[in-house]
C-alpha cells in the first residue's frame, strides 16, 4: 500500500506478455487464506455494479471490449469462489506467457500460505515494493484521509491524533516488512521472489523495469515515456508534519534492521 504498486500496474499492463484481469487488486488469496468474508457476494455485487456495470457512453464503447468485460464480469460473480473460481478470472488470456494479479493485501499472507499457493502453480513469481517507513505511513495517513473526506485533520490534528490513527492495523501493518520477508522466505526459492524498493523505482525507472521483465523471463519493452511520468494515486499535497518522523523513529529502526536481517541492503534515502 503507497508503495508503487499502482503505478508499476499501469506501466506492466502494457507488456505484450503480460496478463491482467478487468480487476487490478482481486484479492482471492487474502479471502482464501486470512477473511473469508473479504470476496462474499454482496461485496462482489457492489464492486461490480460500482465498477463495471454502467460505466460506459454507449455513444462511443467498444461493443466487444463491453461484451468482453461484461463476460468477466460474470465470471467475477460467479459461486463458489475458490481456486476454480480465481483461475476463470484469467480464461480471456489468450497467449500472455503470466497471469498477473496486483493485491496489496497478499503481504499479509500467513507464511503456510505462500506454500501452498506454489505448489498449485506451474509458475509462480513474487514482486514486493517497499517504501521508506515514515513517507509510506505519511503517504498512506493522507490517502485515507482524502478517501474519507477528511482532509482537514491533516491540519488540525496533533501528535497524539496522529499517532492513534497511523497505528491502526490497517495503516501500520503494511509498514511491518520485515514480518512480510520473513513469511516469504522459508516458503518459495529465492528465484521466485523479487523485491524492490520504491526510491529505486524511480531513480532508475527503465532500468527497475528491466530488472523485473527478467525476473519474469520476459522481453523488454519500450514503454511510452507518458505512462512513466505518470502518477496513477498522487494523494493531496500537504507536509510532513515535524514531529511525525518522531513518533514511529523507534519502530522504524526495528523494521529497518529487520529489512537487514533478511539480506537487503536499505535505500541510502532511509538512512
Amino acid at each position: 500500500m503507497k508503495a508503487g504498486t499502482t503505478w508499476l500496474y499501469s506501466v506492466l499492463n502494457r507488456h505484450p506478455e503480460l496478463h491482467f484481469s478487468l480487476e487490478k487488486e482481486i484479492h482471492y488469496f487474502y479471502h482464501k487464506y486470512v477473511d473469508t468474508t473479504f470476496l462474499n457476494e454482496p461485496k462482489r455485487l457492489a464492486n461490480a455494479k460500482d465498477r463495471y456495470m454502467f460505466r460506459f457512453n454507449p455513444e462511443k464503447a467498444n461493443v466487444d471490449r463491453v461484451r468482453e468485460n461484461l463476460h468477466w464480469v460474470s465470471s467475477y460473480l460467479n459461486r463458489p469462489v475458490d481456486d476454480f473460481w480465481f483461475r476463470n478470472l484469467f480464461h480471456m488470456r489468450p497467449h500472455q506467457t503470466w497471469a498477473c494479479e496486483f493485491s496489496n493485501l497478499n503481504a499479509h499472507l500467513p507464511p503456510e500460505a505462500w506454500g501452498q499457493i506454489a505448489a498449485q502453480c506451474d509458475n509462480l513469481r513474487v514482486l514486493y515494493t517497499m517504501r521508506d517507513p515514515v513517507k509510506r505511513l505519511w503517504s498512506h495517513t493522507k490517502f485515507h484521509l482524502q478517501m474519507t473526506g477528511r482532509t482537514d485533520k491533516l491540519e488540525t490534528w496533533g501528535p497524539r491524533e496522529f499517532e492513534k490513527f497511523m497505528r491502526q492495523p490497517h495503516i501500520w501493518d503494511n509498514a511491518e516488512y520485515g514480518r512480510v520477508l520473513r513469511n516469504l522466505k522459508p516458503q518459495l526459492p529465492a528465484e521466485n521472489v523479487k523485491v524492490i524498493f520504491y526510491e529505486d523505482i524511480h531513480a532508475d525507472q527503465r532500468g527497475m523495469l528491466k530488472g523485473i521483465e527478467d525476473f519474469l523471463g520476459v522481453e523488454h519493452f519500450n514503454y511510452p515515456q507518458k505512462q512513466l511520468d505518470a502518477r496513477p494515486t498522487e494523494g493531496v499535497k500537504r507536509s510532513m508534519p515535524e514531529f511525525f518522523t518522531e513518533l514511529v523513529a523507534k519502530d522504524v529502526d526495528r523494521i529497518k534492521t529487520e529489512i537487514r536481517a533478511e539480506g537487503y541492503q536499505i535505500p541510502d534515502s532511509w538512512l
